[in-house]
C-alpha cells in the first residue's frame, strides 16, 4: 500500500469511527481521543488530518451530505412520474439512514452542533420536494386545488418527523411506514388520473440501488438493530 493509499485509509476509518461517536454521544459528548482510538490510529495520526473536533464533525457532515445528494439523484433521474421519482427518493433515504452511519452522523451533527456546518441538510431536502411538487403541477399530476408548497411542507414535515422518531425505533424508517405515509398522502395530492400509476412503497429497482450491504432491497430483509447494521457495514 502507498503512502497515499494508507492516509486514505486512515481518513475513512477516522470518519467511520467519527460517525460511530457522534451518532451515539453527540458532538459536545463526543471526544477526540476515542474516534482515534475507534479508528485504531494514534492521536497525532487524527490531528494529521483534522486540526479539531469541529473539522472532523464538518467532514462527516460533507459525507453524509455526498451519499444523500447522489441518492436523490438517481432516484430523480429513472425516468418515472416526477411524484413517484418523489416516493421512491423518501424510501430511498429512509433506507439508507438505517443502514449508514455516516448519514445518520451527519443528520444528527447538522441539526445538534453549535459550529457552523458547511450545509443545511434539511434544507436542500426541503428544497427538493418543494421541485418535485412544482414539476407535478407543471405536468398535471398534482391533484387539482393542492397547492405545491402545502403538499411541500407536509411530505418536507412528515419524513423529517420519520427521521427523527428513527433514532430511537429504526422501524420509522422501514418500508412499511413510508408505504403507510404515502398511501395517506396520495389521495390528496396525486391528480385522479396519475394516482393509480403511483406505488406507495417504492420501484424495486431504486431501492436495490440505495439497499444495504449486498444490494438487496430494505423492504425484503428483516430489519436489523442499529448496532447490527453497523457492524454489517
Amino acid at each position: 500500500m502507498t503512502k497515499q493509499e494508507r492516509a486514505a485509509a486512515t481518513r475513512h476509518a477516522l470518519l467511520r469511527s467519527a460517525a460511530r461517536t457522534f451518532d451515539q454521544h453527540g458532538f459536545a459528548q463526543a471526544k477526540l481521543t476515542g474516534i482515534s482510538s475507534g479508528a485504531g490510529v494514534s492521536p497525532g495520526a487524527l490531528h494529521f488530518h483534522f486540526d479539531t473536533k469541529a473539522a472532523v464533525a464538518a467532514a462527516v457532515e460533507a459525507e453524509a451530505a455526498r451519499t444523500l445528494r447522489g441518492l436523490a439523484r438517481t432516484a430523480r433521474q429513472r425516468g418515472r412520474p416526477v411524484l413517484q421519482s418523489l416516493i421512491d427518493t423518501t424510501h430511498v433515504l429512509a433506507q439508507q439512514i438505517h443502514w449508514d452511519v455516516v448519514v445518520r452522523a451527519g443528520l444528527r451533527l447538522n441539526r445538534d452542533t453549535p459550529h457552523a456546518a458547511g450545509v443545511n441538510l434539511r434544507q436542500e431536502w426541503l428544497a427538493c420536494v418543494r421541485e418535485a411538487f412544482a414539476h407535478a403541477e407543471a405536468e398535471g399530476s398534482l391533484r387539482a386545488g393542492c397547492s405545491p408548497e402545502d403538499a411541500a411542507a407536509t411530505v418536507f414535515a412528515a419524513t423529517t418527523g420519520i427521521e427523527a422518531l428513527g433514532r430511537d425505533n429504526p422501524e420509522w424508517l422501514s418500508r412499511t411506514s413510508l408505504t403507510g405515509l404515502w398511501q395517506t398522502l396520495l389521495p390528496s395530492v396525486a391528480a385522479p388520473g396519475a394516482h393509480g400509476g403511483l406505488d406507495p412503497r417504492g420501484t424495486e429497482s431504486s431501492l436495490d440501488a440505495g439497499g444495504e450491504p449486498g444490494g438487496a432491497s430494505a423492504g425484503r430483509v428483516r430489519p436489523l438493530s442499529r448496532a447490527s447494521a453497523d457492524r454489517a457495514r
